[in-house]
């Protein structure tokens, strides 16, 4: 097989905007390149795989093994829809419950049919025959073992999942959507503990049909112990549990409809082994209904009925509305430290209701534990239950239109799919939002467990969605960050307390996570365009870079010599790549933000000056950039006495130490994250600094060398199950010019879809789209259904915060990014003319490019676009 002559040539001449109209749907833009390409140049080449589901596309057979779509308000909690209409992940307690199979069912029987009762749901997957808890013992009284439809396709334009169903038995058209309210810049009603289910049925017979559509759900709230009921609710039920004396937690879930015929069984037959869901099924096949008033305790179950008729043709929907409350927990994360007084510049603090720009927020707040926001907004279920009747034909219409402006894009297909895939991560138990508003994340979520605490400066750097979509909230991570986690000194503890409250400062900071906080002050910024909140928190930005400069670079050469913690949970010692384009860009922040104050910034364009030099010599072997290891002659101990991670240094540590330096470095690898900084500059609305021709090499040198198609032959003694085997992936770094280290950082193999994006959209800002792409497609490839859930991206727990670094190829192919402050709007297309999303503070919609000509249609608020700059052309 030969090789081809000029590939990236080639790919420069065709122009990836004239792919679009000629796709295949089964063929990637990254595949369709390199066939075209090498029919130019006539040689021979395998033909890429084809996927046999398109990206983007509906869910079905295999392909619906693992999907499970989470429902639910940012921080507020979440319940999945499978993609066979399974309920699952039922994660409503202020915390994940990933394996919950709460056995909720909805039935339709229609009579006089002889197999006329069917559980609202395809075909259950494989697994779930053996694979899950209790499989060994027979998964006792699961709905698994009821009748089902026989076919199922889930389509997902989030946030809704549409699931189409359909029965030889049953002469019925079958849809059920699944969503809860996603409006951006309306950060409240996108924040709800709510959720909606809708059943359409359409008579495809020639009789009129005689139905009975039905909710069923087993009290899964019940604890050993606890007082729990069944309570009423107009139209529906509420499922109760008010806890143990030990415990007095209390919870409450409901289910109802807006059908004034709706019946209600308030307790199902109360016996031994699984009664009570046979006697439910009964009912179900009989085609009949209940009705059963409140009993005061131990009912061990209910269900609504709503009967229907329908003629030939004629469609109905059943709406059914969802609502839970969960006003307490025991959530309590890292240590307290000295509370300082309410804000001002001079005290070192920002926060306040305007810097937040929330509608409640109460600063005297001083709870032992989380509560959730919604808590300090409803009373009890009845006052959620209440509000989502009411306002749901707004929100829907409101959501509605953020979800057909972000799928008019005309962007690769692949890229729809991974951006709206993590959007789900904002659903999930990884995000949450305490009392007084403001957010707060895990890193992801473990089984049961919130997976790595306090909003994790290193990890949710690479986020982008939140910035955009819901800036408020996003504003507020940065004022907790300058305030409660930072100190007098500068010293940012990179893992916020919960509830949010001044932290200790016992531990490093994180030299990424640190940084990286000084560039999104300066994006937060330019999204809001704020001025009187940069002035307010200007002053703490200051401190906390001259706290990196003292503590990482007391010699002021421009890079970080000193050992420096890091989002790979060990410290770096010497200068190195990627913290390097991380100092360089915050000190161009801080200089960009300074000088708009009027600020002397002589010295850090000093330090500046210097550090790109020493970036772009130094630490630049000719393709790409990587770490001069260094131990000696710093201010710091001895790596033996200084690791934080990691175990103490053995005997043989130490010999290895004399030979090779310092545990966990990279030294000559190509590291993926290695211009990661140089990314979040461009992100953040800052022109990077150091040497494009040089920025380009190096991202080219990590598509070459780390990106694997098939990983069966990759060692990776570390956490494999992110990507191993058959699956293809980007490493995180490779030694491809030799001088691996025996013990190289740790997660030094593995695959991260985070970083998969981030390096992927990086390519793209530089031009190199096809390589981009061809990272995404090979990420994305993991999660498409058959072994991985596609809307849930892992690393350390579930619904990773880091791979909302998505977010970014909207930015990357378009080059559209919105300043507020000079009321510019900023187009540098990769891919020629098209049409994208665009989310601002005060509105969203969506930006075209035509012919050099660029439109923009707010859908929801405003966008007030005063100045357009496509490429360096103003209009």
């Amino acid at each position: 097989m030969k090789k081809t002559s000029d590939r990236r040539a080639f790919i420069r001449n065709i122009g990836i905007g004239t792919l679009g109209a000629t796709l295949p749907l089964n063929v990637s833009k990254a595949e369709e390149i390199r066939l075209r390409e090498n029919e130019q140049t006539n040689v021979e080449v395998e033909q890429p795989s084809k996927r046999l589901r398109p990206y983007n596309s509906p869910y079905t057979g295999e392909y619906l093994n693992q999907v499970a779509f989470p429902i639910g308000g940012i921080g507020a909690g979440m319940f999945c829809l499978e993609g066979t209409g399974a309920i699952s992940h039922m994660s409503i307690k202020n915390k994940p419950d990933i394996f919950s199979v709460p056995n909720i069912f909805a039935a339709i029987s229609v009579k006089g049919l002889p197999n006329g009762a069917k559980v609202l749901e395809g075909p259950p997957p494989n697994w779930k025959k053996f694979g899950q808890r209790d499989a060994g013992n027979g998964a006792t009284g699961a709905t698994t073992g009821l009748p089902h439809f026989r076919q199922a396709t889930c389509s997902i334009r989030f946030p809704f999942s549409h699931i189409d169903l359909a029965d030889k038995d049953l002469p019925l058209k079958v849809r059920l959507t699944g969503w809860s309210p996603f409006i951006p810049t309306d950060e409240n009603n996108s924040s709800l503990p709510i959720g909606a289910l809708e059943y359409s049925f359409k008579n495809l017979g020639e009789k009129t049909l005689e139905a009975i559509f039905s909710i069923n759900s087993p009290n899964f709230l019940k604890v050993n112990g606890g007082n729990n009921l069944i309570r009423p609710l107009k139209n529906g039920f509420i499922l109760s549990e008010e806890g143990t004396k030990e415990d007095p937690l209390r919870s409450d879930f409901a289910f109802f409809t807006e059908e004034d015929n709706t019946i209600v069984d308030h307790c199902w037959f109360r016996g031994g082994w699984w009664d009570p869901l046979t006697m439910a099924w009964n009912t179900v096949k009989n085609a009949e209904t209940k009705a059963v008033a409140p009993v005061e305790k131990a009912a061990p179950g209910a269900s609504l009925y709503v009967p229907f008729s329908l003629a030939k043709g004629q469609e109905k929907t059943i709406k059914v509305f969802v609502a839970w409350y969960t006003p307490d927990s025991k959530q309590t994360h890292g240590a307290l430290g000295i509370r300082k007084e309410n804000c001002d510049p001079e005290s070192g603090c920002c926060n306040s209701p305007g810097d937040i720009g929330l509608d409640k927020y109460d600063q005297d707040f001083a709870g032992q534990y989380f509560k959730p926001w919604y808590s300090s907004q409803f009373k009890n279920i009845e006052e959620v239950a209440a509000f989502w009747q009411n306002q749901y034909p707004e929100l829907r219409k409101n959501t509605l239109l953020f979800t057909d402006a972000f799928y008019k894009s005309t962007l690769p297909l692949e890229v729809i799919e991974a951006v709206a895939a993590n959007l789900t991560i904002l659903k999930s138990p990884t995000v949450m939002r305490q009392y007084d508003g403001r957010l707060w994340n895990f890193e992801g979520c473990g089984d049961s467990w919130g997976c790595c605490h306090g909003s994790c400066t290193h990890v949710w750097n690479y986020a982008q969605a939140m910035a955009h979509l819901f800036p408020a909230l996003e504003r507020s991570l940065r004022n907790t960050e300058f305030c409660e986690s930072q100190d007098d000194k500068g010293h940012q503890n990179f893992r916020t307390r919960l509830p949010i409250t001044p932290n200790t400062h016992e531990f490093h900071a994180a030299a990424d996570g640190q940084l990286g906080g000084i560039m999104k002050v300066h994006r937060e910024w330019r999204i809001s365009g704020d001025d009187t909140w940069l002035k307010k928190i200007y002053p703490m930005v200051k401190k906390s870079l001259d706290y990196c400069i003292s503590t990482w670079d007391p010699k002021e050469k421009g890079v970080l010599e000193e050992p420096h913690h890091n989002t790979y949970d060990i410290e770096f010692w010497g200068a190195d790549g990627m913290h390097s384009s991380f100092y360089l860009g915050a000190l161009n922040a801080l200089i960009a933000m300074g000088s708009y104050l009027k600020k002397d910034m002589a010295r850090y364009k000093s330090i500046l000056e210097k550090g790109k030099k020493e970036m772009e010599t130094r630490l630049y072997d000719g393709e790409f950039f990587i770490q001069d290891i260094q131990f000696k002659g710093l201010a710091a101990e001895d790596p033996t006495k200084a690791q934080s991670f990691g175990g103490e240094y053995s005997k043989e540590a130490k010999e290895l130490l004399v030979k090779e330096g310092p545990k966990y470095q990279y030294g000559k690898g190509c590291l993926s994250d290695g211009v990661l900084g140089s990314w979040i500059a461009l992100m953040c609305g800052l022109n990077d600094v150091v040497d494009q021709v040089k920025i380009k090499s190096h991202l080219k040198a990590v598509h070459k060398y780390n990106l694997k198609q098939n990983l069966s032959e990759h060692a990776n003694p570390q956490r494999p199950s992110f990507a191993f085997g058959d699956d293809g992936g980007l490493l995180l770094c490779s030694w491809p010019k030799g001088g691996k280290l025996s013990l190289p950082f740790v997660y030094s193999d593995e695959v991260w879809t985070g970083i998969e994006h981030q390096v992927a959209s990086h390519l793209m800002l530089v031009g190199n789209v096809a390589e981009g792409l061809e990272i995404l497609q090979v990420s994305r490839n993991r999660y498409d259904g058959r072994i991985r859930n596609p809307f849930n991206e892992y690393e350390c727990g579930h619904w990773y915060g880091r791979a909302l670094s998505s977010y970014g190829y909207l930015q990357a192919l378009t080059g559209v990014r919105y300043d507020a402050v000079d009321k510019t709007l900023y187009v540098d297309s990769k891919i020629g003319d098209f049409t994208s999303f665009l989310s601002t503070e005060t509105g969203f919609g969506t930006v075209s490019l035509k012919a050099g000509k660029v439109t923009v249609q707010a859908v929801y608020g405003k966008i007030d676009v005063q100045k357009t700059v496509v490429k360096a052309k103003t209009s």
